[in-house]
């Protein structure tokens, strides 16, 4: 219990696992957090102060499991391991904590998401703004970054999802960032830019930051020194893939705030579904390290055409050669080398990890000649990229077995014929008991003593038995180890040599392997820059390869990046949406200031019935332009896109409890955002702006809005209302134009045609939804006879087409006041659940009331 008090008094804010021979065990507030947390026994053991000591523990051989589950859920570990010999210990063994596992930086292939990164971010504050540095310690990745307020900061903690963000310990922290599960306060010296600056400049061995790019980046640099004081003190090593840090800016990426990430549901829905999102659709990525690629590149579109029409240029090339399925084929036997990588740089790579990048590195060759004679200028860039690494793909093949085992210390990893002296070590403790059937029949005839016998007992070791009646002919060179009733016990110096060798044999093996496992290491990482160079190369062409498979398997365009600005897609189509629904999806177009007859046309007023896809066009139209800026081909006919700068998008309704805000306040805020940040080379998706509040407050405000948006900011905007009266925007020389989804009535049944039409719609056939929708046919009815009152108190609203229906027909209600107990009766009445008599009954009641 000293041990134990000695290491939590180090670590007291994470639950320490403390080795107890086959057990990590837990004690104090430690154990009853993790029975609860995992679900183990809470037991005791000893007593402190005449209190029994609560105590919970887990098997060190499945500990992992259990750290995935705390790591989930946010927590830290402290790993207390024996670090000294219980064979050759006096007393109680030596202990100390080896690591921390926590969120951010664990590396274990069992704690990690094969197709999602898991960053640790660092957060400083500055009177500028704010510094960000974020790692990927599974992948050796660590960049930073400036932005200059909260919202930035905000649409960059949701880009990049950190699993563990690490801020100064100041009273006030943004809300982006109090409100994540794995947050740690850490002291705000540790975020001085001075020793800041001295701690990168010793980490990386230079004399300044300036080949970085961070050397006018303070806050960066603060940042950046944080997170590697934090990851230096939990991982207790060295971190050779960590070789440098990059600037990633946000003047090369599209930008999108988090609300937008949100609404556009890139990778993750509203109720947390992953399936049918964007990137559920779009990843047929055949290795993990590919997976988590296309997941950075689709949260980050870029604004270099250069680089985008490259990517555009491999895949089609892909395409027009058929050669990505057999490119992917090869692909599929790579493993994650990304993370094998970093695993070795942090000496914790396992054997098997070794034989799958022995087996990547084997399959190089072929893919470097598949990939010879594509023309392609990326392509063959990653050709180069790859290398070739032909001596350590011959040394792995002859260092490690076939099929190794998982774990190295229990040996068997490396190959016969790679080590003499193992060799050597092998045959001794292999062939222990044929050497002592040879000698005994040697000593035998040597001797003449048939009864000879050779043995072995765990006390004395191996001997030589003759029986009391021979043993006065037992050789001089025979001495006597052990005197026993019936027989003596003889060893000579060749069995003793033999005992020596045979007894530490395996101990000596195991040695040998575990020396031998470090100069594999040390050798691998020797070459580990062109190493992972060639997984970022292997990662990148399992992406390529993947939009050509998307794009031949969904009938998807190559997109044209041009300078012209505006946007013209030709029947385009929501790729989610078309990929979870069984009836063939109804493409449209989209014309923004393309084209010389649509000149100066930078809004859509989008009206229609509920249902009727408004949402969904505004959505497919952001999805293609991003599909296009990430260097995929687009669901759509053709697609000619000028230059993009932002995304923004104000779709769905929903309060923020958490920071007291209500369902029309979060409307508000994000239309705000949006205001203030839209250019003349955005894309906006403004839906049903207003509804959260009265009917002339809600008007006001969106027609207000959506001036500002085609008046000021100029920006490409996609504007959904149910408000008619925006429709009269669409003016000559305003930049606005309506469009329509339609929607017919067939008998009693309402058809969507989802399909946009220019002009505004007649009518929003709300009631019609809403009867759809299941709500009680009494109450249908009723709102029918308000809505006919409504309509004709203003005779220059828009009307719906009279039927034959009766509740179609106002004049049906004429024969009660409005809002009358009359009325309110009969719309509480279903005829055809009234028998003869309680119709009559209905009859008179409805009689008396008038």
């Amino acid at each position: 219990m000293r041990q134990f008090f000695a290491c939590k008094a180090e670590h007291p804010d994470v639950l320490l696992f403390f080795r107890m021979g086959d057990f990590y065990e837990l004690f104090y507030d430690d154990a009853r957090k993790a029975a609860l947390l995992l679900d183990i026994t809470l037991t005791q053991r000893g007593s402190s102060a005449g209190q029994p000591i609560p105590m919970a523990g887990v098997p060190h051989h499945s500990a992992e499991s259990y750290l995935a589950r705390l790591v989930a859920l946010g927590e830290s570990v402290a790993i207390c391991e024996q670090i000294g010999d219980p064979a050759a210990s006096k007393g109680i063994v030596e202990r100390k904590v080896v690591r921390i596992v926590t969120p951010g930086t664990v590396t274990d292939e069992a704690l990690l998401d094969q197709r999602r990164d898991t960053l640790l971010l660092a957060v400083a504050r500055g009177k500028n703004g704010w510094g960000l540095a974020w790692a990927d310690l599974a992948a050796g990745r660590f960049l930073c970054n400036e932005v200059a307020n909260e919202d930035q900061l905000e649409a960059e903690i949701a880009r990049l999802d950190p699993a563990e963000v690490l801020c100064p310990d100041e009273d006030s922290v943004p809300a982006c960032i109090a409100a994540r599960t794995g947050l740690r306060r850490r002291a705000p010296w540790l975020f001085d830019l001075d020793s800041g600056r001295r701690q990168l400049l010793r980490f990386f061995a230079v004399h300044d930051l300036t080949g970085f790019g961070i050397d006018d980046r303070p806050l960066a640099v603060a940042a950046a020194a944080a997170l590697l004081g934090y990851v230096e003190e939990t991982q207790k090593q060295r971190l050779p893939h960590l070789t440098s840090i990059s600037v990633e800016s946000g003047d090369g990426a599209i930008a999108m705030n988090a609300a937008t990430r949100r609404h556009l549901e890139l990778d993750t829905r509203i109720d947390g579904d992953t399936r049918h999102t964007l990137l559920g659709v779009l990843d047929s990525t055949v290795t993990p390290m590919g997976g988590r690629l296309l997941r950075r590149w689709l949260h980050r579109p870029l604004r270099d055409r250069g680089v985008l029409r490259l990517r555009h240029n491999a895949v089609a090339t892909l395409m027009d050669s058929r050669a990505d399925d057999s490119l992917r084929e090869r692909l599929r036997a790579v493993g994650d080398v990304e993370r094998i990588l970093a695993r070795v740089a942090l000496r914790s790579a396992r054997p098997r990890d070794l034989s799958t990048l022995r087996d990547a590195l084997a399959m190089l060759p072929g893919l470097r000649d598949a990939l010879a004679p594509l023309d392609a200028p990326r392509l063959q860039a990653l050709r180069d990229e790859l290398g070739e690494h032909h001596a350590m793909a011959a040394y792995l093949a002859e260092a490690i077995v076939p099929q190794p085992p998982v774990l190295a210390r229990d040996g068997g990893v490396f190959a016969d014929d790679f080590d003499a002296e193992l060799d050597e070590l092998r045959r001794l403790s292999t062939n222990a008991d044929q050497f002592l059937v040879d000698l005994e029949v040697r000593e035998r005839e040597a001797t003449g003593i048939t009864t000879l016998k050779v043995g072995y007992n765990r006390v004395h070791g191996y001997y030589i038995e003759v029986s009391k009646a021979q043993a006065s002919r037992a050789p001089a060179h025979y001495t006597r180890r052990q005197t026993l009733t019936g027989a003596e016990r003889y060893i000579t110096e060749e069995l003793k040599q033999f005992e020596d060798k045979v007894l530490s044999a395996r101990e000596r093996a195991l040695a040998r392997e575990r020396l031998l496992y470090e100069q594999l290491l040390d050798a691998l990482n020797e070459g580990l820059e062109p190493l992972k160079r060639c997984a970022a190369a292997l990662s990148e062409l399992d992406v390529l390869a993947c939009f050509a498979e998307r794009a031949q398997a969904l009938d998807w365009a190559q997109p044209e990046l041009t300078e012209h600005p505006g946007i013209r897609i030709e029947r385009g189509r929501h790729p989610v949406v078309e990929a979870v629904r069984d009836a063939p999806f109804e493409p449209n177009d989209l014309i923004l200031d393309c084209a010389p007859d649509h000149a100066g046309r930078r809004m859509l007023v989008i009206t229609g019935p509920n249902m009727g896809g408004k949402s969904t066009y505004m959505r497919q139209n952001a999805l293609i332009v991003l599909l296009a800026h990430i260097g995929s081909f687009v669901p759509a006919s053709m697609a000619v896109i000028g230059p993009i700068d932002r995304i923004l998008t104000r779709i769905g309704a929903g309060d923020d409890l958490a920071r007291g805000q209500s369902t029309f306040m979060v409307e508000m805020a994000e239309t705000s955002y949006i205001l203030h940040h839209a250019t003349d080379r955005s894309l906006v998706l403004m839906d049903e702006i207003g509804r959260g509040t009265s009917t002339y407050d809600g008007l006001a405000l969106a027609e207000a809005c959506a001036r500002h948006l085609a008046g000021v900011n100029r920006a490409y905007t996609l504007f959904a209302t149910h408000y008619f009266e925006l429709t009269r925007l669409a003016e000559p020389g305003s930049g606005i134009a309506n469009v329509h989804l339609d929607a017919v009535e067939h008998g009693d049944r309402l058809v969507f045609m989802h399909a946009v039409k220019d002009g505004p719609a007649d009518r929003s056939f709300g009631l019609q939804v809403a009867a759809l929708a299941g709500l009680p046919k009494a109450v249908v009815a009723q709102a029918r006879a308000r809505l006919a009152e409504l309509e004709q108190q203003r005779p220059d609203a828009p009307r719906p087409p009279m039927t034959a229906s009766a509740l179609e027909s106002p004049q049906q209600f004429a024969l009660f006041p409005p809002s009358s107990a009359a009325l309110d009766a009969l719309a509480g009445i279903d005829p055809d659940d009234l028998t003869p008599k309680q119709a009559l009954e209905a009859l008179y009641r409805l009689r008396s009331l008038l």
